[in-house]
């Protein structure tokens, strides 16, 4: 299955972008999930507090901008992704499609429309997938669900949302992109922490790694056991 042409996205305000810093010094996100869960919508509520309902598929756009955590601004990369994830026969060829960006960031959402079981179901092979190119545990992952307001018109329950992320071993929440501005803050928040103390720890191990150790100091009763023996011997 091969990607289909989509064209530019489109935003009715545009978003500052912040100057690009050196490797290390921005927090590398990703939004990944099926055509339509709202993953676009999320990232322009997170950044702008606005909710636009409308959107053009899109071939993923790379946003850079200084985010306020806490009291600091921290430099953060968010890079969404096309929406054609679909679990059939080639969706690890589409998978595959996406590497690069999975290889490239550092934290992960993943949303499914509880309106949608099909994206719902699209939600384990991309952990899966994940997990292959991140085998270390701490790389966090975080499960939504969006457009929890549409209740009318839900096919996924709450209940099978926190079964997944149990079994994934990943966090849960249902949120409401349209009607939720704070909740899909706290999303974003809660992955920038996370990576973050990530960057930190790995910044720490390698500083860790680079100390060469203090040769231990000599034993000098042994020396001089040594010594004496020597001395002896030449003696005899």
């Amino acid at each position: 299955m091969r990607l289909p042409s989509m064209s530019q996205p489109f935003l009715l305000a545009p978003i500052a972008e912040c100057p690009p810093g050196p490797p290390g010094s921005q927090l590398r996100l990703a939004v990944l999930g099926a055509r339509g869960v709202g993953k676009s919508a999320m990232i322009v509520r997170f950044l702008t507090k606005r909710f636009i309902g409308d959107y053009e598929p899109n071939t993923g756009n790379l946003y850079s901008r200084l985010v306020h955590l806490d009291g600091d601004h921290v430099a953060v990369q968010i890079q969404d992704t096309p929406g054609c994830i679909q679990v059939q026969d080639d969706c690890v060829q589409v998978l595959d499609s996406l590497s690069r960006c999975v290889k490239w960031a550092e934290g992960f959402l993943l949303v499914y429309s509880i309106t949608d079981y099909g994206s719902y179901q699209s939600v384990q092979p991309l952990y899966q997938h994940i997990r292959k190119v991140h085998p270390d545990a701490r790389t966090p992952i975080i499960i939504v669900g969006n457009k929890a307001d549409l209740l009318h018109a839900r096919q996924v329950q709450t209940k099978e949302g926190l079964q997944l992320a149990d079994e994934l071993g990943s966090l849960f929440l249902e949120i409401s992109t349209s009607e939720d501005s704070q909740g899909v803050c706290d999303v974003f928040q809660y992955l920038c922490k996370e990576v973050s103390k990530l960057q930190h720890a790995g910044s720490t191990d390698r500083r860790r790694s680079s100390i060469i150790p203090r040769p231990k100091s000599p034993n000098m009763q042994d020396l001089k056991r040594r010594f004496k023996q020597a001395l002896s011997s030449k003696v005899k």
